[in-house]
Order: C-alpha cells, then sequence, then structure tokens
C-alpha cells in the first residue's frame, strides 16, 4: 500500500497541486458522461486559474493565502466534478443538470476562492486573508466578469449567487434561484469545497499552521465589535485543532447532511460503494481525537508543500501575524 502523497487527491491518483493533472481528469471525467460535448471552456478557465492564481493575470497579484492556496481549489474542484458525474449517474435524465451546469460547476469551484487574490492596484492590504470576511462577494464579482470572457455570460446571475453556497457571507434562505438544478449545482460547489479539504492529509497541520493565520489577519481569530472592543476566539494554531472537531460536527448537521442533503453520498457511484473523501475525514478526525487525548502534538509533525506564487509564504505569513498582533496589543 502506498503512502498517500500530500499533494494528491483521497485516491492518490491525480496530483491535486497540478491544474494539468486535475484539467486532465475531470476532462477524462467529463467525456466518459458526456462523450459527444465540446469541453473547451473548461481548459481555458484551468488555464486562466492557473494564470490568477501565479500572478500572470492581468490587474492581480498571484495568490498569496497559505490554506486557501492553488490546491486547495484544485482539489475541491476535482471533488465537485466527481459529485457532478455521480450526481448525474443517480438520477433520471429531467434531474441530471447535464453538460452546461457541469462546466458551470467547475469554473465556479477553480474561481470561488479568487476573492482572496488582490488586485494590482490595491496599496491598502498585504495579503488576501485580509479579505476573508468578504472574499466570497469578492469572489463572485470575479466570476461575474469571467463567465463571459468564456462564452457564458447567460450564467452570470446564478453563478454569482451559486458560489455563496462555499462561504458564511449570505444566509443559505436568502440566497434565491428559480431552477432547482441550479440550487444543486450550490449544494455540489458547497460540498466538494468542504470534503477536499477536511479530507486532506495533512488537514490537521493546515489547520494548525496555515489557517490560523489566515485567521488572524482576516479578523477571525481575535474579532472587534462595533465599540473596538476585541475578544480572542482562537489562541493559537492548537486551539484552532482543539475546536477542530466540534467544527466539522457542525458542518456536518448544518451543511453537509442539512442544506446540501448528504450529496456526497452520490460519490458512491464512482467508488464501487465507497466514500474515500469521508473515510479520510474520519481518519482525520480519529487521529486528531487521540492526539487531543494525549496531548502528544509533536504527533502532528508534516510540513506539506505550499502552492502560492511567493518564494516564502509561510515566513512571510508569519511576519505578518506577529506584527498584527503586536499592534493589537499595542492598540
Amino acid at each position: 500500500m502506498q503512502y498517500r502523497r500530500s499533494d494528491f487527491d483521497v485516491t492518490n491518483t491525480v496530483q491535486v497541486s497540478s491544474a494539468e493533472a486535475v484539467r486532465r481528469a475531470v476532462s477524462d471525467l467529463y467525456r466518459q458522461q458526456w462523450p459527444h460535448y465540446p469541453f473547451d471552456r473548461i481548459e481555458t478557465a484551468f488555464r486562466d486559474f492557473e494564470r490568477l492564481f501565479n500572478g500572470q493575470f492581468p490587474g492581480y497579484y498571484g495568490c498569496d493565502t497559505v490554506y486557501h492556496d492553488l490546491q486547495h481549489s484544485l482539489d475541491g474542484t476535482l471533488a465537485v466534478a466527481r459529485l457532478v458525474v455521480g450526481y448525474d449517474r443517480s438520477h433520471i435524465a429531467e434531474e441530471r443538470l447535464g453538460p452546461e451546469r457541469a462546466i458551470l460547476a467547475v469554473v465556479i469551484a477553480l474561481f470561488h476562492d479568487a476573492g482572496y487574490i488582490r488586485q494590482t492596484d490595491d496599496q491598502t492590504h498585504r495579503n488576501g486573508a485580509e479579505f476573508t470576511l468578504s472574499h466570497v462577494s469578492r469572489s463572485a464579482q470575479f466570476i461575474g466578469r469571467y463567465l463571459p470572457t468564456i462564452g457564458m455570460a447567460q450564467w452570470v446571475p446564478v453563478a454569482t449567487k451559486v458560489v455563496h453556497f462555499t462561504g458564511y457571507e449570505v444566509q443559505f434562505d436568502q440566497i434565491r434561484l428559480d431552477d432547482n438544478r441550479d440550487r444543486i449545482v450550490g449544494h455540489i460547489v458547497g460540498t466538494g469545497d468542504l470534503i477536499a479539504q477536511m479530507s486532506d492529509r495533512c488537514y490537521l497541520e493546515k489547520c494548525r499552521d496555515r489557517l490560523y493565520p489566515e485567521f488572524v489577519l482576516g479578523g477571525i481569530a481575535m474579532p472587534s465589535d462595533q465599540a473596538g472592543n476585541t475578544s480572542v476566539k482562537y489562541r493559537s494554531g492548537l486551539d484552532v485543532l482543539r475546536q477542530t472537531p466540534e467544527f466539522v460536527e457542525d458542518v456536518r448537521r448544518t451543511r453537509l447532511d442539512g442544506e446540501f442533503a448528504s450529496l456526497y453520498q452520490h460519490l458512491e457511484v464512482l467508488f464501487n460503494g465507497r466514500n474515500p473523501y469521508m473515510e479520510a475525514i474520519q481518519a482525520n478526525l480519529d487521529y486528531l481525537s487521540e492526539v487531543l487525548r494525549t496531548g502528544s502534538w509533536p504527533m502532528l509533525r508534516r510540513d506539506p508543500p505550499c502552492f502560492t506564487w511567493e518564494k516564502n509564504p509561510v515566513q512571510n505569513i508569519r511576519s505578518l501575524v506577529l506584527g498584527h498582533i503586536k499592534q493589537m496589543w499595542k492598540g
């Protein structure tokens, strides 16, 4: 049994740090499902995604968020494509999403975190994590501008709402969509985003070492109220891990099994009755439970690569976090 590599998907067969590898996997899967449908827009979207995250897209810096990096979005996109195909194979013709919505789901998944990426005319923000509380709305704006460039302008009103199923800025009951299939696309994109990151081989280390710094810069770890009073929600990366079991339980109850109606079950069609994503999530939780029970933090020793456009992204964000905390204490 080969050990799962840190930048490969749950099946250990697709390198999710490579836009080309994920594009090939998604295209192959879609062509199996819809053999006579053209998927050139998917190829274009993957190329543009890679340019955006690597700092080659006009008007934008590259990705500099260490948790929400290139691998995070590619891993989620692969999960979304699998969910779309699993869903359509499980439903009668009139209920299926079809190839157009399949393309839409992949494009939204690719760019669902585009809102973290700073624009070149922005001189006030030092790292994309500072957009944490507004990044989904910013992603919706990017997607709204992007879709017409690949001949999908008619999907803008749908896509700019659907992307909010990946965040917390808009309550789900406020997301109005005329066609239930569009809402299913949103549920699939939201599901794929969650199960991909929580099943990541290095999910626990990434929460400790990379999500916490983003929480600090994004105003989540130490939020301030309207009167300027600051409270502490997460004291450290270890504190994030201590609260992770409760977070996962809440996500499963309110999102995966709640609003998203257990859509992850449709993956079983593709994996002979198994669900490698949910199995990997449970394995992560079991391992974390043992770490928390014993207090053996050195059990979390993985240091996976980080895929941003910067040379030393983790060191850079740590420096920003230290400066941010010092400034808060000074204030």
